[in-house]
């Protein structure tokens, strides 16, 4: 199994106890670089770097993903392997794009993420900046996404939001919590807990 751990902003104090344990559990660890490296030198110093090329040059990509893919399925198919990333591993994060690339190439090696500070949360705290309703998340592209927070009526801000061209939606109600739930698409409810998190994508 490969799991993405977010290791957060940049502070080694600021990884989740359950980053930690499972960087330490981990028969290999991989990261994407010397920063990550350093991030995680208090817990675990034996580490795999896999290249990452900062470029738009697509093919070259492709290529290196195919390459960390065929790298990491071996270790990951027979035990508990490790990739470290900065922030969060679902925030713009090369993990999608790696796990995506072993569905195809490997299907028999599961992937997770493990959750850790994104540069969103982080930014907030060294910002001084507290955020309330909601953020709008963009990379610079004409997909743009949003993220609301306590949102008591989903299916009534959904409306809203597809006035504005919004047309992809998914609801965590109550995330890591008891009574955990997620709603996709049309099937959110009328009403939903405090903690509730909605994500909408145009």
């Amino acid at each position: 199994m490969l799991v993405g751990v977010g290791i957060g902003p940049g502070d080694p104090e600021l990884l989740t106890v359950k980053a930690v344990r499972l960087i330490q559990e981990a028969e290999v660890v991989y990261v994407p670089g010397r920063v990550a490296a350093r991030i995680i030198a208090p817990y675990r110093t034996d580490v795999e770097v896999l290249s990452f090329p900062m470029t738009g040059d697509e093919v070259e990509i492709a290529r290196c993903m195919e390459k960390n893919a065929d790298t990491v399925a071996g270790p990951a198919a027979n035990g508990l392997c490790v990739f470290c990333i900065l922030g969060d591993p679902n925030f713009y994060g090369t993990f999608g794009r790696l796990s995506a690339v072993l569905a195809e190439r490997h299907p028999a090696v599961r992937c997770a993420t493990v959750p850790g500070i994104s540069a969103i949360t982080a930014f907030a705290s060294v910002a001084d900046v507290p955020v309330s309703g909601g953020i709008g998340v963009s990379d610079g592209s004409e997909e743009e996404s949003r993220l609301l927070l306590k949102v008591t009526h989903p299916k009534e801000t959904a409306a809203r939001l597809r006035a504005e061209g919004f047309t992809d939606f998914v609801l965590v109600e109550r995330m890591y919590m008891d009574g955990e739930q997620v709603y996709q698409g049309d099937e959110l409810p009328e009403k939903s807990s405090y903690f509730s998190v909605l994500f909408a994508r145009r």
